[in-house]
């Protein structure tokens, strides 16, 4: 019999492309390593190499006979210090910096008060909405400094901080505002021109950054539903260019409407890296398990990014402390884990692949190993919509009947998603005759899509899935299966049926 447990990845990986990654064969061993979804990063490089990326992970999918998902990732604003001199300057801690409104080069003589460094910034209105007493933190927060004093007016006036954590600082670092409300919206122009092209070379999803409220994501699904990758209000047909958009969870300020944007968004990444630079530290375990528990209750899937295995950017083995990162994630339920640059710019992409899905696959065992009882999200089970409640069913018949799998068919993907909100205790096989409706199952928990032509009917379904899981040594002769469809077959929103099976039995259900 096939390998149960590598067959069926219940949580699921993303990988980030680069440089690292960037190749045919690459991309092949590390769908064959475990990954379902690539995230594509907007924030470097050009629309003809997301292309070519985008089309390269395709031949891969297609190579490997695995629906593999593609994620674009929206900068959003990007706040950063201007041009400074060839070797960079260095801060010391107790000294004094000033930011103005004109273009500088840092550290030349042209910047004048050799006591003070000049810095200028890509942001027009930096100087006007920082106010004294806030942070200001440059280079991921590597460099600390304190506002104390505003001076001047108009285009002459100066934002004075103090060094509070000195360090080297180089041209274009990112700074990082937690205690300051911006005026920038969430959305650039440039992230329009992304979304756009994302629309247009079919991404499976698109990760909104700088997301501080439930509205910033309503302006990014605004933008797709006029370009038709959203439903319109009156629509009951998922329209098949449709785009889940992941809301990435990593501004002080999100965390204060984070139940009205879990709530709007398709999805939650929870983004540790900037999270952690904005907020203090020690919090972010607490709101990771947070964010996630409040993704279970409203049935959004959630993911975990963010230095899980940082040290196998450079080192063929991970610390023992990323290791238990990833497995507490897996613990904790999220949908899947993701890797930035340990695939991206990193010198071992595959082995950190295999090592996350080495760790992936012995989590999961043992927490199916532990019959926890699951419970359906809150809002599901308060919504009596008729879908949620046969995927409920279908937790509580598994577990009676010692189901091995469940298989269920599905035109636009919605019925293997309500199963998967529930957490089954077992795989689930979600068939479709729609490419796209199989990729964005690519980062739900316990899904295996797979491509099949559409049944002639629920019985057919049955025999086309007995004879697939025996070929594919998935469960044996006489194992019960648990069956979901909906008839008539292919119509979207009409998953209304549940079956019990028996492999091997051709008698009635």
């Amino acid at each position: 019999m096939a390998d149960y447990q590598k067959e069926f990845q219940l949580t699921k990986i993303i990988a980030t492309l680069g440089p690292a990654s960037d190749d045919l064969e690459t991309i092949v061993r590390l769908i064959e390593g475990g990954v379902s979804t690539f995230r594509i990063n907007f924030s470097h490089g050009t629309f003809e190499e997301y292309e070519r990326l985008l089309n390269t992970v395709r031949r891969a999918s297609e190579k490997t006979g695995l629906p593999t998902a593609v994620l674009g990732d929206l900068s959003g604003p990007k706040i950063r210090v201007g041009q400074v001199v060839a070797n960079g300057v260095c801060l010391e801690n107790g000294g004094v910096v000033e930011f103005k409104k004109q273009p500088v080069v840092t550290g030349s003589p042209a910047t004048g008060d050799t006591d003070r460094v000049v810095f200028s910034t890509n942001y027009p209105r930096f100087i006007e909405e920082v106010k004294p007493g806030q942070r200001v933190l440059l280079d991921d927060g590597n460099v600390q400094l304190r506002c104390i004093e505003k001076s001047g007016h108009g285009e002459n006036q100066t934002l004075t901080c103090k060094i509070i954590h000195g360090g080297l600082i180089t041209s274009h670092k990112g700074i990082n505002l937690p205690d300051t409300e911006l005026s920038t919206p969430a959305l650039t122009e440039r992230d329009y021109q992304c979304a756009n092209f994302a629309v247009e070379k079919g991404f499976d999803f698109l990760a909104l950054s700088f997301v501080r409220s439930a509205s910033d994501v309503r302006q990014l699904k605004d933008h797709l539903r006029k370009r038709g990758a959203r439903n319109v209000e009156s629509d009951t047909v998922t329209p098949r260019k449709f785009i889940p958009i992941i809301s990435k969870i990593e501004k002080p300020q999100a965390m204060a409407d984070i139940e009205a944007i879990v709530n709007e968004t398709d999805g939650i990444m929870v983004a540790r890296g900037d999270l952690g630079v904005e907020m203090d530290l020690a919090e972010v375990p607490v709101l990771q398990k947070q964010i996630v528990s409040l993704c279970h209750k409203f049935g959004k899937p959630v993911i975990v990014a963010t230095q899980m295995l940082q040290s196998m950017i450079d080192s063929p083995s991970p610390t023992r402390a990323e290791v238990s990162d990833v497995a507490n994630a897996i613990f904790e339920g999220v949908d899947a884990v993701m890797l930035s640059g340990e695939t991206a710019v990193g010198k071992w992409p595959v082995e950190a692949v295999t090592m996350m899905s080495r760790i992936v696959r012995l989590t999961n065992e043992h927490v199916q190993k532990q019959s926890v009882e699951t419970r359906p999200p809150t809002q599901l089970r308060s919504s009596k919509y008729r879908t949620a409640a046969l995927a409920h069913g279908v937790n509580v018949i598994m577990r009676d009947i010692e189901a091995k799998l469940v298989a269920v068919w599905s035109a636009s993907g919605g019925g293997p998603v309500y199963l998967s909100q529930n957490r089954l205790p077992r795989p689930i096989i979600a068939c479709s005759d729609d490419p796209a409706a199989l990729r964005r199952m690519a980062i739900m928990y316990g899904l295996k899509p797979f491509f099949m032509e559409r049944p002639a009917s629920t019985a057919a379904f049955i025999v086309r899935v007995d004879r697939l899981i025996q070929e594919k040594g998935w469960a044996s002769k006489g194992d019960p299966i648990v069956v979901v469809s909906g008839e008539p077959m292919g119509q979207v929103g009409r998953t209304n049926k549940l079956s019990i099976h028996y492999l091997g039995d051709s008698g009635e259900t």
